[in-house]
């Protein structure tokens, strides 16, 4: 990549402390304002915004051979972008917002996506990536006038709006992550600010994934901390069921975005980098079962 393309992505990052009669800042100037910026939204919105500006940035950098390059599940980086889409569109879908691409048929997730990458397939990359833009941009400026805790249903989950695009974020984070690496492109980390959020929602999803992973956790508890940039420590009540937790039971200390990216189903649970105290089979349940609601 050469520098002007590494500057662009930097873009991205927070400000970082630069010495004196640098030239960075006004590179970095530059630099944003070749790239779209982060539509406007809610406040709790943002870390998603944050990862579409980021997929989308990166998207501005691939030529004709890279969208035919398999990044994922068998996936093209044209199939990947329409993946994206389908699954935006059913959130879009659900709340109220426009909705881009084939009419929707079938509202599941895999059904939605072989629709949509059907479609997509009949254009070029540049249209794809353009309704992708479009449908997340408009998604994102409705939620701006919707509460938080606004119901929405995705694949027959009823969960807020808010714990949906975080989850909305994740995906598109891990997926760009993806084509980053086929790139061989080194992307900047989301700014703490948006990491916290979604690690909050992973930590939340424990007791869930743990159970859908064959596991029942009730009236066991976690103390998991998450070191990093927007990590923190949860206590965490691992019976979906259980009113509120109790003494840890144990403890899991990780990198955030490795935690994240683990639920998220980038990584192997038996190799996964972590300190654990306590019941240890308890905690490497807690990993094993991790990635059990992650989808392609």
């Amino acid at each position: 990549m050469d520098p002007v393309e590494r500057l662009y992505l930097d873009a991205l990052m927070e400000d970082p402390e630069v010495p004196a009669r640098s030239l960075r800042p006004q590179l970095l100037a530059g630099a944003r304002a070749r790239r779209r910026p982060a539509a406007p939204t809610a406040a709790w919105a943002e870390p998603y915004a944050g990862r579409v500006a980021a997929m989308d940035a990166l998207l501005a950098s691939a030529v004709d051979d890279d969208w035919s390059r398999i990044i994922v599940e068998g996936w093209t980086l044209q199939e990947l972008v329409a993946h994206l889409a389908a699954k935006d569109g059913l959130l879009a879908a659900s709340v109220g917002a426009p909705v881009l691409g084939p009419p929707i048929g079938a509202v599941d997730s895999a059904s939605r996506t072989n629709d949509v990458q059907a479609y997509e397939r009949a254009r070029s990359p540049e249209q794809t990536r353009r309704d992708w833009r479009a449908q997340a941009d408009a998604l994102c400026r409705h939620l701006a006038d919707l509460p938080p805790a606004t119901p929405a249903t995705v694949d027959g989950l009823e969960a807020p709006v808010n714990d949906h695009i975080l989850a909305r974020c994740l995906e598109t984070w891990v997926h760009t992550s993806d084509a980053a690496e086929t790139a061989e492109i080194r992307l900047p980390d989301p700014i703490a600010q948006h990491i916290h959020p979604t690690a909050d929602l992973c930590a939340r999803l424990l007791p869930f994934t743990m159970l859908f992973g064959g596991v029942d956790g009730a009236g066991r508890t976690l103390h998991l901390t998450l070191t990093g940039a927007g990590g923190g420590e949860w206590r965490i009540a691992l019976g979906v069921a259980d009113a509120a937790p109790g003494e840890p039971d144990a403890r899991i200390t990780a990198d955030v975005k490795q935690f994240c990216f683990l639920l998220g189903g980038r990584g192997d649970p038996a190799e996964f980098p972590a300190e654990l105290e306590g019941d240890l089979s308890l905690a490497r349940d807690v990993l094993a079962t991790a990635p059990s609601l992650s989808g392609p």
